[in-house]
């Protein structure tokens, strides 16, 4: 069951300059910035509420960041909901027809299993499902 959404992923060239926006004109404090070397990709994360803002900079010019930045500039690149089983989460889309682009989750950034829909079968919204990897175990 998705519980909200957890971040909203923005496409970013560099993380420093886009981060004193956030910081000076919103005043919201950068909580962490980490490298996820399998998606070469460094982020950093913001939490308004309940919900964080993660800014994503490329590690690389061969990483799907790179290609949206080359391709779409910089800009909300996708939108992630919490659940609380991420394969349930997975299974329900694949059975209603959505394209998925990963069908087992991967960890990502935060200490999370994530997977992502295809935005061509999510009306052109780049879908993430993510959920705290020490869940798993649980369920």
């Amino acid at each position: 069951m998705i519980n909200h959404i957890d971040h909203l992923g923005i496409a970013v060239r560099s993380i420093e300059q886009t981060a004193r926006y956030y910081e000076t004109a919103l005043g919201l404090k950068c909580q962490r910035i980490e490298e996820v070397p399998s998606q070469k990709v460094r982020t950093a994360f913001f939490t308004v509420g309940q919900t964080h803002i993660e800014l994503l900079e490329p590690t690389a010019e061969d990483s799907p960041i790179a290609k949206f930045l080359n391709e779409r500039g910089e800009g909300i690149h996708h939108v992630a909901f919490a659940t609380d089983h991420i394969e349930n989460q997975l299974s329900q889309a694949a059975e209603s027809g959505v394209r998925l682009i990963h069908d087992k989750p991967f960890e990502g950034a935060a200490g999370k299993l994530v997977a992502f829909l295809h935005p061509k079968s999510t009306f052109g919204v780049l879908t993430e499902f993510c959920m705290p990897k020490q869940e798993c175990a649980t369920h």
